[in-house]
């Protein structure tokens, strides 16, 4: 059985809940804590509640919801960021991430030497990022800027070269968070070409997106997050259109 399943699936998610702590009157300062060392009440807030989820190789997948709804946390879980409250995620294949724009990149770093940064840290050596640094210099169109401190740079710079290092590490799985919502519409176009290149050549793409347009023509299966659980799993046309009436 582990066999098949390391034959036909990238991911798999089993039966996993997440919760998060909520503090309310912790004590800040030395003083509070000696004063009201038993006073913090702590509650929890259940994000999501027994996700069931098996991801084919070579899939394209779309997670879609509300805001508030929990798509980004199970992404967050998918790339081990966090981990789950119960449950468990199974992974087979190389994976790379964008989740939150800059997330990897050191500010005093210029572009070129966060390249080599950020992608060490998705599993290239130096002389396979020496390979593909020109590569991703070129498809983030930053020209000169590449030469200076990113946190120079505009949310839409920091877009580009994020994007540009995800797409050059040969992973297996990408995984998307609302990122490519950011930068000017050259760009996103670009980044949605690449993407349909990458679906072609049989990676496995999960995106949480509310642009539903781009989704449906990128995505051929849909799973829609309502309130922590799986509304609904299928055909990217079908879940959105259930999505849509109920949340349109």
């Amino acid at each position: 059985m582990k066999k098949k399943q390391d034959n036909e699936y990238a991911m798999i998610v089993d039966d996993v809940s997440k919760k998060f702590k909520i503090y309310y009157d912790k004590p800040n300062t030395l003083k509070e804590r000696l004063v009201f060392w038993n006073k913090t009440r702590l509650n929890y807030h259940q994000v999501l509640k027994n996700i069931n989820i098996k991801i084919k190789k070579g899939e394209t997948v779309a997670l879609i919801g509300v805001n508030g709804s929990g798509k980004s946390t199970l992404l967050k879980l998918m790339t081990k960021i966090i981990y789950p409250t119960t449950g468990k995620i199974i992974t087979h294949g190389k994976l790379t991430s964008l989740l939150e724009l800059g997330a990897g990149f050191h500010p005093d770093f210029t572009g070129r030497e966060n390249i080599y940064f950020n992608a060490s840290i998705f599993g290239l050596t130096a002389s396979e990022i020496d390979k593909r640094v020109q590569d991703i210099i070129d498809f983030s169109e930053l020209g000169e800027f590449i030469d200076t401190p990113v946190r120079t740079y505009s949310s839409g710079m920091y877009m580009r070269l994020a994007f540009s290092v995800a797409i050059n590490v040969d992973a297996e799985i990408l995984l998307i968070d609302e990122i490519l919502a950011v930068g000017d519409q050259h760009f996103q176009d670009k980044c949605f070409e690449k993407l349909q290149e990458l679906k072609k050549s049989d990676k496995t793409i999960v995106i949480v997106s509310h642009s539903l347009d781009a989704v449906k023509k990128l995505c051929d299966r849909g799973i829609w997050i309502y309130n922590g659980e799986v509304k609904k799993d299928g055909n990217i046309k079908k879940v959105i259109d259930e999505y849509l009436k109920v949340c349109g």
